[in-house]
Parts: structure tokens; sequence; C-alpha cells
């Protein structure tokens, strides 16, 4: 027997009374319940579940509530657990099964309410001459939305499976349900899945104007930033800040890489607005990490050690509450607000035809292809002139130029060879990941030293100390570690095949200088 759960909808002119009054004369029926309940769609911000073909479905009821996981590809519950509030994160189920699969695809992400839709069910028992149930069928009534039904199969009556379906679609002429119900009542509500992603997702054609292209995407990475502001501000999940920061920053490296677009005073002046930006959520986004980092840094340390760190993870609580309740107010003030509604006002009425910069009128391939050569021959530059006795300020400095070329790479890729671009895109990641690490590692080991001189007035045990001193220490050997893989990742990404294909993309000769 197939597992697929087969399911029908109910013409507009069939009553569900109607329905089953009909179906009582084709055969023996018991209706085993009939109540009212409500169902809530949850998901991650960025579609985690439903992009892994899953929905999860709160049901709430006088007899119950419990969240299940239900496969969007054959209507198989994977799993279920009874509760009655859903826990924001996976580490709050108690149900270790849920919480496994949640974690698994969640991450670090919450755990949200799409939409709710009330219902009535009816739970129908179809049955054999000696009254036995062969198969079970349920009715779903919602208020707006189409009547859906579904058959369960029971083990050992497959016949009497098959004969139910080929009755509801003979006799009633039922058709078998299209689209998903969250599909369809999301719509209700003007949205459909996968309406977030923080994935740039770029349409730009070769014959675009600089001007219009960068409109774009300015214009794409201002909404991800408002779509972020309130899941921010209400500390919903640290991603809401990770997406917001990326938009920023990204922002803020278009404003400096694509150059001569608009005029100089608007260029400096929103500059330097973002770089404001980066700094007032920088703090905030430093305690996530080490604290999304805490269950490692405990793993990292002898297991006599290993609860001697916990002082250091309340500091760290405290440190991350008092930042997000200041970014909190950042993100409420005059001076944000105000500017960044300039911003969108700007990007609205900015008129390429009255400005005479010199890169406005250009065709953007041509400015893609120069900045994009320039700054990766830089790199080529740069990485070449490290060494083993080279300052750690190079390797901060090319992981910096890297980011830039990266960032050049994901708004124009859509100008490219898609095979191409991403192959040299995902080769661009595997070395910054080297130079991330390296300067990581070194940046929290300095937090770490400054914490524990903190920590030191507000009489925290000596073992605390002792713990975070070896654990700095494997910090040190991480970032050793990083430095010494610089030079096989470097030549990894120098390959002659990627730099044959960085010629063929982007070194065209053009005026976009």
């Amino acid at each position: 027997m197939t597992e697929t759960a087969l399911s029908f909808e109910l013409p507009a002119n069939l009553a569900v009374e109607k329905f089953i009054a009909k179906l009582s004369k084709k055969t023996v029926i018991e209706l085993a319940l009939q109540q009212y309940s409500l169902k809530t769609f949850y998901d991650s911000f960025d579609w985690r579940l439903y992009n892994a073909n899953l929905i999860c479905e709160f049901n709430q009821s006088k007899n119950g509530s419990s969240l299940s996981l239900i496969s969007s590809l054959n209507g198989k519950v994977i799993t279920s657990t009874e509760l009655d509030d859903v826990p924001a994160f996976a580490s709050e189920f108690k149900d270790n099964v849920m919480a496994n699969k949640l974690a698994m695809l969640l991450e670090v992400r919450a755990l949200l309410p799409l939409t709710t839709v009330d219902l009535q069910i009816y739970k129908i028992n179809i049955l054999n001459r000696e009254q036995k149930t062969v198969a079970r069928l349920m009715i779903e009534q919602y208020d707006q939305l189409k009547t859906r039904l579904s058959i369960q199969a029971i083990k050992g009556y497959d016949k009497a499976y098959i004969r139910l379906s080929a009755l509801l679609q003979d006799e009633f002429s039922l058709k078998t349900a299209e689209k998903g119900l969250l599909i369809r009542a999301l719509k209700r509500q003007g949205r459909k899945p996968n309406d977030y992603s923080s994935k740039l997702n770029l349409k730009l054609t070769p014959e675009m104007t600089a001007a219009e292209a960068v409109r774009v995407i300015y214009k794409t990475l201002l909404k991800t930033i408002k779509l972020n502001e309130q899941g921010t501000i209400e500390d919903i999940d640290s991603e809401f800040l990770h997406d917001f920061r990326v938009a920023v920053r990204k922002t803020r490296s278009a404003l400096s890489q694509i150059k001569a677009i608009f005029p100089d005073e608007h260029n400096a002046y929103y500059k330097e607005y973002f770089a404001w930006l980066g700094t007032i959520t920088g703090l905030t986004r430093d305690m996530d990490v080490y604290l999304l980092s805490f269950d490692d840094y405990k793993a990292s340390l002898p297991e006599s050690m290993r609860e001697d760190l916990n002082p250091l993870h309340e500091f760290l609580l405290f440190k991350q509450a008092h930042a997000q309740k200041e970014l909190a107010n950042h993100l409420k003030s005059k001076k944000y607000l105000t500017t960044l509604h300039d911003w969108e006002l700007y990007l609205k009425r900015f008129i390429e035809k009255e400005d005479l910069q010199k890169n406005t009128h250009i065709s953007i391939k041509e400015l893609a292809d120069s900045r994009i050569w320039k700054v990766y021959q830089q790199v080529l530059n740069d990485g070449a002139a490290i060494n083993e006795d080279s300052p750690a300020e190079l390797l901060h400095d090319l992981r910096k130029t890297c980011k830039k070329l990266r960032y050049l790479m994901e708004f124009f890729q859509s100008l490219y060879p898609p095979e191409k671009i991403k192959t040299l895109i995902k080769a661009l990641k595997g070395f910054q990941e080297v130079l991330g690490n390296f300067q990581d590692y070194e940046v929290q080991e300095i937090s770490l030293k400054q914490f524990s001189e903190e920590m030191m007035q507000q009489g925290t045990p000596s073992n605390t100390f002792l713990a975070m001193g070896v654990l700095v220490q494997g910090l040190e050997e991480r970032r050793g570690k990083a430095r010494h893989d610089f030079t096989g990742r470097f030549n990894d990404f120098k390959v002659p095949l990627n730099q044959k294909v960085f010629k063929f993309l982007f070194a065209h000769k053009s005026k976009g200088e």
C-alpha cells in the first residue's frame, strides 16, 4: 500500500452534512468525532522547514493539542508530539525526536507562526459487514477555504482503501487536492512560501546602465534591512541581526566599490551612515557569536574543567542583553529611521538623465567586468606577497579585499554564465574560510582576555579563569593552524583553471574605472 495520503476537495456546492448523508447510503460509516479546531502553521523566518519539504502544523482542540511535521511530498506524518505551547527553539522541545529533527533543520533560527485557520473536523470510520473499521476518512471544513478530505488506510485492509478512493472519485466526482493548504492559507493573507530569503537573487541584464543596476542592488538590500529590522529589535533569534548586518555591510561595500554613479557628496553621506549601522550592531553580534559558540568552547576543554566555564556564559548573557537593549534604542532613533527613509526616497528620486557622473550611463556589464577584474588582481598580488613572516595585519587586509570581491561577484552573477560564476564564488568562499578563521580566533583570544579583566571585578571563581586560559590556548593553536593552512588554500584558489576563467569572464578593456 502506498504511504501517500490521498486528499480530495469537496465542491463548493456540496455541504459536509449532505456529503456524509450521501456517503452513508453507499457504504457503512460511523461518525467517530466532530469538533472545532485551530490549525497554525509554523516555520523559520527564512522557510527552512518548507525548503526541506516539511510542513509544521500545530493543531489545537478541546481534546488536546499537538505539533506535527508532515512531508509536503506525500503527506506522511514524519513525527508528532503532544504539547500545550510551541517552543521558539528546537532545544526547548522535551520530545527528543522532534527536538533533534528541528535542530538539524532550524539550527539557531526560531520557530514562528505563519498563519492560523479555524476548522471543523469530522472523523469517519468506514466499516465492513462485521462492523470492523477498514478505513478512515477525515474531513476538514475551513472558513473561506475549500473543504478537504483525506483517507487513512488500515493495515490489512488495502482493498477497502482502494474501494473508498474509487467511490469518492467515481460516485462523488471528487478531484484530488492540488495545492497544499499552507499555500492557500498564505495566499488569503497576500503571502506565499519563500517570500523571504537572505540570499541575493538579482536579475540584472548586460544592457542595463550602471545607475539602473545599482539601484536594483541597493533596493534589494534595503528590503532585507527593513524585513529584518523588527526581528532584530525584538531579538527573536540571532539570524535577524546577522542578515541585517550583512545587508548593511554589502550596501556599504557597494557604495565604496561601485563608484561614480551617485554624486560624491551623497555617496560619502550614505557610506558614513551605513558605517554607523555597522558600528552600533557590532557588539550585539559579537555577543551572539560567543553565546552560539559556547557549547563548542566547553567541548574543547578537558571534561573536569567544563563546568568551570559556566560563569563566562552568565557574563556573556548579561553583556548581550545590555548591548541588545542599546541596539534596539538605536534602531528606534530618529537618526536611524529618518536617514533610512531618506535613502529609500533617494533611490526612488535619483534620475540618471540629469546626472553627469562618470559611470552613470555605461553598461553595468562593462562596469562589473572592470571592477571584479581589478579587485581580483589585487587579491592575487596581496596573497602572493604574504609569507610565514608577514604580520597578521596583511592577512586581515586580504580578508577584507576578498570580501569586496565576493560581494561584487554576488551582485553581478546574473550577468555571467551560472556554472562558471558559481564555481569561482565557491572557490573564493573556500579561501575566505581560512582567512576568516584566522581573524575570528585572534579576535576571540583578545576578547576573552578582556572579559577576564572585567570578570575579576565581579568575584568570579579562580577556576573559571583557569578554564578560560586553557580556552585561549586552544584558540591560539587553532589560529596557528589557520595561518599554516593559508598557503595551501591560496594555491587552491589561484589554480591555473580558476585564473583562466576569471580572465575569460572579466578581463576586458572598459571605461568603468
